[in-house]
């Protein structure tokens, strides 16, 4: 660490540095630069005078635009950088290069479902329809508990109970309606459930029947269905639900780990509580390990639409072709038709936290945010909770709020989750395991506890590349089985959010 510099210029054609460490005020910088003021670690510093109005630079991309007249060695923040206009050039499928084939066939340990999927977990699932079953069904996961069940069952990892705060007092149709209806179906074909048991009250808008007769919730054996008004009750819920769940326990218990390819794999990425260094270590880290993914046939999902703004013609550049592109372009537009209608504004990131790890704009945190999908061609883009019909690189639309967005990943097939962090985000996913990446090594050290990779070590010399085999062996290990820091502390019992659009009636 005494060898590190103070701070580094990520491309030629940047006007500004960033702090690898605090820079003291008077201390030389490259570019022959002398800090005019004490800067925080991971903040931004003009390398050369930078004047109002003049567009600033970062990953040789416009970031914003200077509020006033900057001096070199000053520090750039919110006090004189803003958005400023941007249009960007989007320049479909210019940048689409397929990646070279990998030495060998990546593997993991799975669970292989009846539909061809294979789950890097084997869970039982409760899920439920509407609020109004939520309670019922962590009643009946307690009454399991408290009788020790699964330890007659000892290939199942437990029991998950999917609980949310919609599925009535909406429409029965449109927008809303259609995007919880897939991401409730997504987790009943989600491959980590071995099986699965539905619960309604009965009256709702979000009827089980509908969900049940579209596709594939028909697999008697490992999927079985109630309402409480049907059953009779809150207490013989309970009861047939304890039942249910031992018959059901049975036959999830008859699925092994065997060996899969890692082209089974589907990982959902995300980043959260991000930081200055978030973008030039844990993301581009997980950027090569997205390529390997993909190199070895998998799937990788990029998602949070709103914080891909102003960094989507890096991805439009890599689409496999224009109208793939262009379904990129057709999410903005919704995007910021969605914000307006609702008073809200598409640069309303970073978040007070990113803040203070030195994100300014929500052009600077969507830049980093991109270099998790890596180098590979985009190959689709999806709807929130859409099923996921190809391998490669794709995108799937989504809020910035972490638990909403990974849960859609999820829903449209996701068995492993990748979560990068600068500030320190806490969480877990059931029943898909998540891994999360430390961005720098003070993160690392603080909590280490809920940290399963510190990428700061690249601030230190480790490569990128290095650094992407590392998360890329250390998913093929999660995904056999290795348990993740999150796991290991009981994340998961909160964190389904489905998106919530439309009106609340």
């Amino acid at each position: 660490m005494t060898d590190q510099p103070f701070a580094l210029c990520l491309h030629d054609a940047d006007n500004v540095l960033v702090a690898l460490r605090t820079v003291p005020d008077g201390t030389a910088l490259p570019g022959n630069v002398t800090a005019r003021e004490a800067v925080p670690a991971g903040h931004k510093i003009a390398l050369r005078a930078i004047s109002a109005g003049e567009n600033i630079l970062k990953y040789g991309q416009i970031i914003g635009t200077a509020l006033v007249d900057i001096a070199p060695g000053a520090h750039v923040h919110v006090h004189n950088l803003g958005m400023g206009a941007h249009k960007q050039d989007y320049q479909f499928g210019a940048a689409a290069v397929a990646l070279p084939d990998p030495e060998g066939r990546a593997e993991f340990l799975g669970f292989h479902r009846p539909s061809g999927r294979v789950g890097t977990r084997n869970y039982i699932g409760i899920l439920t329809s509407v609020n109004c079953a939520g309670s019922v069904a962590r009643f009946i996961a307690e009454a399991v508990a408290r009788e020790n069940l699964l330890d007659e069952f000892p290939n199942v990892d437990g029991i998950v109970p999917i609980v949310h705060g919609s599925g009535c007092g909406m429409s029965g149709k449109g927008e809303g309606y259609e995007t919880l209806f897939r991401t409730l179906a997504g987790y009943g074909h989600s491959a980590n459930f071995g099986a699965i048991l539905m619960i309604g009250l009965g009256c709702e808008v979000m009827q089980i029947p509908d969900l049940v007769d579209r596709k594939a919730l028909k697999d008697s054996a490992r999927f079985r269905y109630m309402t409480i008004q049907q059953q009779g009750g809150t207490r013989a819920t309970i009861d047939k639900g304890r039942a249910i769940l031992r018959e059901l326990a049975a036959e999830a218990n008859k699925a092994v780990r065997e060996p899969a390819a890692a082209a089974h794999l589907v990982l959902g990425m995300q980043c959260g509580g991000s930081d200055g260094y978030s973008g030039i270590t844990a993301n581009p880290a997980l950027g090569v390990a997205s390529d390997l993914l993909v190199r070895h046939g998998g799937t990788s999902i990029l998602s949070e639409t709103s914080e891909i703004y102003g960094a989507e013609h890096l991805l439009t550049r890599r689409a496999v072709d224009e109208p793939t592109g262009r379904k990129i372009v057709d999410l903005i537009d919704w995007w910021e038709d969605y914000t307006a209608r609702n008073f809200g504004e598409m640069d309303n990131n970073p978040s007070p936290g990113n803040k203070r790890g030195g994100l300014t704009t929500i052009l600077e945190k969507s830049l980093g945010a991109v270099a998790k999908g890596g180098s590979a061609p985009l190959a689709g883009v999806y709807k929130f909770a859409e099923p996921i019909d190809q391998p490669g690189f794709v995108f799937m639309d989504s809020p910035g709020y972490d638990p909403c967005s990974v849960t859609g990943q999820i829903a449209s097939g996701a068995n492993l989750i990748a979560f990068t962090t600068g500030r320190g985000s806490v969480s877990g996913y059931q029943p898909v395991p998540s891994l999360k990446l430390a961005s720098n090594p003070d993160l690392w050290r603080r909590m280490e506890p809920d940290m399963d990779v510190n990428c700061g070590d690249i601030l230190e010399g480790v490569s990128l590349e290095a650094k992407g085999q590392e998360i890329f062996d250390l998913m093929l290990k999660v995904a056999s089985g290795a348990q993740t820091k999150s796991e290991a502390q009981g994340f998961g019992a909160v964190e389904f959010v489905p998106w919530q659009i439309g009106a609340v009636m």
